[in-house]
């Protein structure tokens, strides 16, 4: 039976083999075109390498071929009998740190490669912790390069026991271990016969069969709404609907809602995906909602069930990941981006910034946050926001924090109360 759509990020350490990976999902389940091989046959000549670089068939920008690292997330689109999967390739370099958290904000499941020669390294951390804080609740952490090391048990080993002590003190709730050759495509969609102590499945295998329905929330029911529909015609000059992707929870036709902030009520009279209209809806459907009464919602407005409202904070405890080259003072104001709605806001407190090798809380007296830092923080809003937790809800429990001058993203945060 088809499990749907999974969207997964491959992350780790420069040099790791995340594109070559990639590239080996790719070729061995025969999803590139003949023209995508040609291409990369060629400019693998160019290099001058024996054989065909897989890696260039994710490492699109001209840069990174001339540089041979990954610089951008380079997404990429492929499908199986059993699924469709969305790729997220990740950058290793510590600077582009960053990245990964744009990358990672949406996916299922992480792939984290450990180069069997080096072993857990310093980004190895930072990416598992990055994981851990967007509520990625499946990892999978790929030895890789088992061939530079003949296929040996014990380093294997080793590295599994060294990840589960690191991991321990994360909130990942799903991790799985496969050791793997992504150059030669030992376990990664064929299994390999150099490596008989390994009795589990291959990373396309596991991918395919990983259940991910059941993290998305499907008791709090939450409608944010994007756009609302008034069509200005004589036929339709009485139709409001609004437009928006359902957040959790389940949307049924007459069930009651109220409207925030206003507060107002009403029930839901129709549902509708496209021209097709539908008894109820579920997150991840984008869907159209018409009410029984011609209410005042707008958006940024959030319909949600009477019985069970998101939390009314002004003040945000929250953990955030700076993004920008201009470093951040508490004081600073901003614009909170949440989900469609916008308000002013400041951090007024800088808690402490977090070490993302040890876990470690750094306490100081007058913290600044450098780009890639991340650190926990209190982030004052000029008016009301409804939030869940994140590790309750990710879309309702994050936020971005937008340079109001020059409208650049400068913080990622989510809301841990």
């Amino acid at each position: 039976m088809a499990q749907g759509l999974l969207r997964f990020i491959t992350a780790g350490s420069v040099d790791d083999g995340k594109s070559t990976l990639i590239g080996r999902l790719l070729y061995d389940s025969k999803t590139i075109f003949e023209d995508q091989l040609e291409s990369v046959e060629r400019a693998s000549k160019q290099k001058g390498g024996d054989g065909v670089d897989l890696s260039l068939l994710t490492d699109g920008l001209r840069a990174e071929r001339e540089q041979g690292i990954t610089i951008d997330v380079a997404y990429r689109y492929f499908t199986t009998p059993k699924r469709k999967f969305i790729i997220a390739d990740a950058p290793g370099h510590i600077q582009y740190t960053r990245n990964m958290v744009t990358g990672a904000s949406t996916v299922n499941l992480a792939v984290i490669l450990v180069d069997a020669r080096e072993g857990l390294v310093e980004q190895t951390h930072c990416h598992s912790f990055i994981a851990s804080l967007l509520g990625i609740k499946h990892i999978v952490v790929c030895v890789n390069k088992m061939d530079l090391v003949d296929w040996d048990e014990a380093c294997y080993e080793q590295i599994t026991e060294d990840f589960r002590n690191f991991s321990s003190r994360l909130d990942i709730a799903d991790v799985r271990f496969i050791p793997i050759s992504a150059l030669d495509g030992d376990n990664v969609v064929l299994r390999s016969t150099r490596m008989d102590w390994y009795d589990g499945p291959t990373l396309l295998n596991h991918l395919e069969q990983v259940h991910v329905a059941a993290d998305r929330n499907m008791q709090d029911c939450r409608f944010p709404v994007q756009y609302v529909i008034r069509p200005q015609t004589d036929t339709d000059r009485d139709f409001r609907g609004y437009a928006g992707r359902v957040a959790g929870g389940v949307f049924k036709v007459g069930d009651e809602v109220v409207a925030l902030p206003s507060g107002t009520r009403s029930r839901v009279a129709s549902l509708a995906i496209g021209e097709r209209t539908i008894d109820m809806a579920f997150p991840p459907q984008s869907v159209v909602m018409t009410l029984e009464d011609d209410v005042d919602v707008s958006r940024g407005d959030m319909l949600v069930r009477p019985n069970n409202q998101p939390e009314e904070v002004q003040e945000i405890d929250a953990r955030i990941c700076w993004l920008d080259e201009q470093a951040m003072r508490p004081g600073m104001r901003f614009t909170l981006r949440h989900m469609a709605h916008e308000v002013t806001a400041k951090v007024s407190e800088v808690v402490y910034r977090i070490d993302i090798n040890t876990l470690h809380r750094i306490e100081e007296e007058a913290p600044v946050l450098e780009m890639n830092d991340v650190a926990r923080v209190k982030v004052r809003c000029a008016s009301p926001l409804f939030m869940d937790d994140y590790r309750r809800n990710r879309t309702t429990g994050s936020f971005i924090l937008i340079d109001p001058s020059t409208r650049r993203t400068v913080a990622a945060g989510v809301q841990y109360s």
